[in-house]
């Protein structure tokens, strides 16, 4: 039994997607979670700044906090920083790319699958690079970045006309290869699922990757003797470089009804 907390960071309240999944997956397990609010949104940022971000947070989480796992439950981190992360760190790094790729491989019918994620994770290549070995197996990928809608789900704008033109705009190359299975490459983007999904058409299936990247926190935790194994339910820290009363009543109304206390991170200190 190994009683260290898993950590978990993203941009902003999307990695809640994931922090629930964990809650739910794992209830006994301790978590920390960052959300950098105070930096927001990551996918218009160069890729190496997204990449310093990312180790600042990751070592703040092992040196501070003693976790025992590292969530990168950002796209966009993940596409800038994971490989670098994994050779940096001692402790297990998952990130949310390759879970999500496999979930939606295994929902298609038609092998015609879209991503959708910010300018940085789309520009990166990170989905195009993982799903070149299933190109052989008949897979066809269209990809698309849906810049704005990371800045409507921070604002908790979830069902505006604005976001509803905008989305009919962005996701106009995934409807129109007619897909099958439409992957949500940002942890943001559930929270619009239901915009996006009457956009590209009832009949396609949705993807997170959050539910996927919760079991394959599992699957590691089994396999190296990590999980906690305890009937009770594990502490949650939250922690946020913005303004914490907004990051407690918006992740109370997103997801989380468990946010109580959040601290305040100054990423200068």
């Amino acid at each position: 039994m190994d009683d260290r907390p898993i950590g978990v960071f993203d941009s902003g309240f999307g990695g809640l997607t994931v922090a629930r999944a964990l809650m739910d997956l794992l209830p006994g397990e301790d978590l920390v979670y960052v959300g950098d609010t105070g930096r927001y949104p990551y996918g218009p940022r160069p890729l190496g700044e997204v990449r310093d971000f990312a180790r600042q947070i990751t070592r703040k989480l092992v040196a501070e906090h003693g976790v025992k796992m590292v969530v990168v439950a950002c796209n966009t981190a993940s596409a800038a920083a994971l490989d670098l992360l994994r050779f940096e760190e001692d402790v297990p790094l998952v990130g949310v790319i390759e879970p999500g790729l496999r979930a939606t491989i295994r929902a298609t019918r038609t092998g015609r699958v879209g991503v959708i994620g910010t300018v940085g994770t789309i520009a990166s290549g990170a989905y195009q690079r993982a799903a070149a070995a299933w190109r052989a197996r008949g897979l066809t990928l269209t990809c698309a970045a849906c810049p704005g809608f990371v800045e409507f789900v921070e604002r908790g704008e979830l069902a505006s006309d604005q976001v509803l033109v905008l989305a009919e705009r962005l996701l106009a190359p995934v409807r129109d290869a007619g897909i099958d299975t439409l992957l949500l490459g940002c942890t943001h983007y559930p929270f619009l699922a239901r915009t996006i999904s009457d956009v590209v058409g009832r009949e396609v299936v949705l993807v997170s990757s959050a539910e996927e990247t919760a079991f394959e926190v599992r699957r590691i935790l089994e396999d190296t003797g990590l999980g906690r194994r305890t009937a009770k339910d594990g502490h949650r820290t939250w922690i946020s470089s913005g303004d914490v009363a907004e990051f407690r009543r918006l992740g109370r109304r997103l997801l989380c009804p468990e946010i109580d206390a959040v601290v305040h991170w100054s990423p200068g200190n």
